[in-house]
């Protein structure tokens, strides 16, 4: 696959349903062994099943828009451990699974997939016009 918006996400930009800059948004390492990626189905996070789910992040901080074109700082996740990831997904955290939004799928990206060892990783966003994905 490639890196990609989930469907029900620009569904959700376009009706003004989702809210890059004012959300509460994270990341999640997910071991694509233990789940089948949908991107047309899946729509919240607890449709990607919990084994699957390595590693999650803090909020997002210093969010941008600008242009139609999602950023944010790079992100630090804190001793991970468990089993290799394939990908990331980007998603808004709402505190409930069931309507905590899934945004963006990156399978693609240097570094992937990851066996993690205990130590920190930090994802680095690219700096180049598209940076985390551009709507």
């Amino acid at each position: 696959m490639a890196n990609a918006l989930y469907d029900q996400a620009r569904e959700d930009f376009l009706a003004g349903n989702l809210d890059w800059d004012g959300a509460t948004i994270k990341l999640v390492f997910v071991d694509e062994a233990d789940d089948t990626i949908d991107l047309a189905v899946d729509d919240n996070l607890d449709d990607r099943a919990a084994a699957s789910r390595v590693a999650t992040s803090g909020a997002f901080t210093a969010k941008t828009a600008t242009d139609g074109v999602a950023d944010a700082a790079d992100v630090t996740v804190t001793a991970v451990s468990g089993d290799q990831f394939e990908s990331l997904d980007i998603y808004e955290d709402t505190g409930v699974e069931s309507t905590s939004s899934l945004i963006a799928n990156i399978d693609t990206a240097t570094g992937l997939p990851f066996t993690p060892s205990g130590s920190d990783i930090t994802v680095v966003w690219d700096n180049g016009a598209n940076r985390i994905f551009k709507l």
